[in-house]
């Protein structure tokens, strides 16, 4: 007996029923039936892979912490030596920077003293600035030297007025002229 017999048993109600899910489920594959073997595909990979990261993210933290007590503690000392000597440097950078802008200041409150005794000799101030600063000699003593400007004759004469249309040379401009276009 075949498949064909089984079917000629059955109530011809049902046996409609079985062909038409037959038939659905096989258009169904026919048309969309690689793109459902890939989604499977992609589908399985993925929980597969989700579930070995979760498996594999729990166990190692219990580990360390079970089996490795001393090298927690041997790391944890290590890090605080290390925010230390930090905060060494931090205090001895801090240090310099004060000093530093304690000359900075005295340098500043020495030249306030020179200037406020050349004015009440009636001296300029700014001569006795540069006579009492000496350019230190080093590299930065080159650099530091102002280069004299050359000499050169001015763009424009002194009578020169924008506003006046004089002395403009050869193009000027004009306004055009206000109200309706003249036209035909």
């Amino acid at each position: 007996m075949g498949l064909g017999a089984a079917q000629e048993d059955k109530p011809p109600l049902e046996r409609e029923g079985v062909q038409f899910l037959q038939q659905t489920v096989g258009s169904l594959f026919a048309d969309y039936g690689w793109y459902i073997l890939l989604s499977s595909v992609a589908i399985y990979l993925l929980v597969q892979k989700l579930s070995r990261s979760f498996r594999g993210k729990r166990q190692p933290r219990l580990d360390a912490a079970a089996v490795e007590p001393d090298a927690v503690v041997r790391r944890q000392e290590a890090l605080l030596a290390a925010r230390l000597r930090m905060q060494e440097e931090l205090n001895e950078q801090a240090e310099k920077f004060k000093e530093k802008q304690k000359k900075a200041e005295e340098e500043k409150r020495r030249q306030k003293i020179v200037m406020w005794e050349s004015m009440q000799e009636g001296k300029s101030y700014k001569e006795t600035l540069k006579r009492n600063q000496e350019p230190e000699p080093g590299p930065s003593a080159a650099t530091s030297a102002p280069k004299p400007k050359p000499n050169r004759k001015p763009l424009r004469g002194a009578g020169y007025n924008p506003l006046s249309g004089e002395g403009g040379g050869t193009c000027s401009w004009r306004p055009g002229r206000r109200g309706p276009s003249s036209g035909g």
